[in-house]
């Protein structure tokens, strides 16, 4: 059965879930992605959306005016960020606004993880590639702020339905599925070598 949370998310929501689970969201997926997160903890400015319980996407989207509807906007496409690029700033992000999901591209390092736990949030990917994908799960854009930044940062504040699919990549609990196969995929790999070394020779 298709797993879909909807805002606003709660803790008790994300307590069973675990990295690797597929998921999908319906409600507000709001973008924002390295400026909106420099303003909020850099800059200390007050955020135009509060994001308690809700979802973000690490995103920089295409977006088209509504011909004949100035200020109505639709999703051409909207493929993640990577994540990466927030991790400096994620931990206070999460305990400053109450974001319960955070969507991007790839893993995020030790201080989002300790976010994750300490506030009950999770980070999932979203795979790549997917941008026009994405699109077609934006019921409407309801409003832009900080357009200011232009396009790709601003904060867009669209409604969803199944937006996915979610890969979790950090639970509650702290686990890092990006971390945990790098550490597989190195045994792997240390142990491949180890065999081809048995079986070719090289000069010194």
């Amino acid at each position: 059965m298709k797993r879909i949370l909807t805002t606003p998310i709660a803790s008790k929501d994300l307590e069973s879930l675990v990295v690797g689970d597929i998921i999908y969201l319906n409600g507000y997926l709001i973008t924002a992605r390295d400026d909106v997160h420099q303003r909020l903890i850099k800059q200390n400015r007050e955020l135009p959306v509060d994001l308690k319980g809700l979802a973000i996407f690490h995103a920089g989207p295409i977006m088209q005016e509504i011909a004949g509807q100035p200020g109505k906007y639709r999703v051409v496409s909207i493929g993640p960020t990577t994540s990466m690029r927030m991790e400096k700033y994620e931990k206070e992000f999460i305990a400053a606004t109450g974001v319960k999901l955070i969507v991007g591209k790839g893993g995020m390092g030790p201080a989002t993880v300790e976010g994750c736990r300490q506030h009950q949030a999770v980070h999932a990917v979203f795979p790549g590639g997917c941008a026009v994908l994405a699109a077609t799960t934006v019921e409407e854009v309801e409003r832009v702020e900080w357009l200011d930044l232009g396009m790709p940062e601003a904060m867009w504040v669209m409604r969803v339905k199944e937006f996915g699919p979610l890969i979790v990549s950090i639970d509650t609990q702290g686990n890092n599925l990006f971390e945990t196969n790098k550490i597989e995929f190195n045994r792997k790999k240390d142990l491949i070598v180890e065999e081809i070394c048995r079986h070719v020779d090289y000069l010194d």
